[in-house]
């Protein structure tokens, strides 16, 4: 194994790998380690180089086939590399083997994500949710942290005798999830009753993929100071806050990004943070739209909110980011395909709100433009939410725009 000892603080060296399938084109794998690079940014990596493959399957025992595990080998020792990010879940058997021929620290894109959800945690909560998804995570992949497996430890009140130190600890980290699992149906119950006690508003959330720009709409609404970085999942926990626009008051609830890939057992991890989505009434699904693949975050999103009991849900799509947003012009002798790239801004408008009428937004709200709109297509939603669970019901009056912490 490797014996280097690195300061945690560190920039570590990293290398990205990757295959091309017939599931993952090759214009497609290059956007998924861009994405899979940011994601080893925001964890504190820095990448010098990206290995891809062409194959039909992933290699059963290495993920890719023999001569690139080699080649690898050859970059990661003559560089000094720290360590190998791989863009797909490698399962068991693939770590422990991939682990012993490169002799460095293995990561794939599941345990990545972990990995910064474990530095972005802040409250109890969200802390004991990342302990939960990192523990089943972990379970199935013990074999490959231990040497000395054949040894026969015993003991009087903890281990049976026979029991192989590997099925001790398996014991151990099941205990662990059990008192996870069992610490989050307490926070869940509180929570529970903390929606139950907001009374009667309606309850907005914010959806999107990560680093779309949620946090800082929600400061722009909220007028508070939520943490907004240009990093992914730069929020983890849940933060709810009491909005009012005109005569109207509401909940407002930022959440955690989605992201391709994103492993099962984090959803189920994450569930009571996906209630806050669940139970609202409206959803804000905040867009990038100056992102090259915007269209394809959309359907991640709805995919997901799917797969969590939430498709359903009236849904305000805005699109952030236009004063960032750019395009290369298409010559009208130019023969060639008109690519998502060849759209202006004005027809990229055009296309959404002939395809989703009002319930669309273009905003920039980093730059505060076009605000104004978006209030008023969050008042005239959330207003026929109430008239029509409330219908005798007049509304709270406040000074127009007045924010109550």
């Amino acid at each position: 194994m490797n014996t280097n000892t690195k300061n945690p603080l560190e920039i570590e060296k990293a290398i990205l790998v990757g295959i091309i399938s017939g599931i993952q084109t090759e214009e497609r794998i290059n956007e998924y380690l861009d994405e899979l690079e940011f994601l080893a940014y925001t964890a504190g990596a820095d990448t010098k180089k990206r290995f891809v493959q062409k194959l039909d399957t992933p290699n059963s025992k290495t993920f890719v086939g023999t001569g690139k595990i080699e080649e690898i080998k050859r970059y990661v020792n003559e560089n000094d590399i720290d360590l190998i990010i791989f863009d797909d879940e490698l399962s068991p058997s693939q770590l422990r083997n991939i682990e012993k021929i490169l002799e460095r620290r293995i990561l794939d894109r599941t345990n990545l994500i972990l990995d910064i959800f474990a530095q972005r945690a802040r409250t109890s909560h969200a802390k004991v949710q990342v302990e939960l998804a990192q523990y089943e995570y972990l379970l199935p992949r013990l074999t490959r942290m231990w040497t000395h497996l054949e040894r026969q430890q015993g003991g009087i009140g903890t281990r049976g005798p026979g029991e192989t130190e590997i099925e001790t600890d398996r014991r151990v980290i099941r205990d662990k999830i059990a008192k996870c699992k069992e610490q989050l149906k307490k926070i869940d119950r509180q929570m529970e009753t903390q929606r139950q006690n907001r009374g009667k508003m309606v309850r907005v959330a914010l959806v999107g993929y990560t680093n779309v720009g949620k946090s800082t709409v929600m400061n722009m609404l909220s007028k508070s100071e939520v943490f907004a970085e240009d990093k992914l999942f730069a929020t983890l926990d849940t933060t709810v806050r009491k909005v009012v626009i005109e005569n109207l008051p509401f909940l407002l609830t930022d959440t955690v990004g989605f992201i391709r890939k994103l492993p099962t057992h984090l959803i189920e991890s994450f569930k009571s943070t996906l209630d806050e989505v669940r139970e609202a009434d409206v959803l804000v699904h905040i867009v990038d739209i100056a992102h090259q693949n915007h269209e394809e975050h959309i359907s991640v999103v709805r995919q997901t909110l799917s797969e969590i009991g939430a498709g359903d849900k009236i849904e305000i799509v805005v699109f952030n980011k236009i004063d960032a947003y750019t395009y290369e012009h298409k010559e009208s002798d130019d023969l060639t395909p008109v690519e998502r790239k060849n759209y202006s801004l004005d027809q990229l408008k055009s296309m959404w709100l002939a395809k989703l009428n009002e319930s669309c937004v273009f905003i920039s709200a980093k730059q505060k433009y076009n605000i104004e709109e978006l209030k008023q297509t969050l008042y005239k939603t959330i207003k026929e939410v109430h008239q029509k669970r409330y219908p005798y019901d007049d509304f709270l009056y406040t000074t127009q725009y007045e924010i109550e912490e």
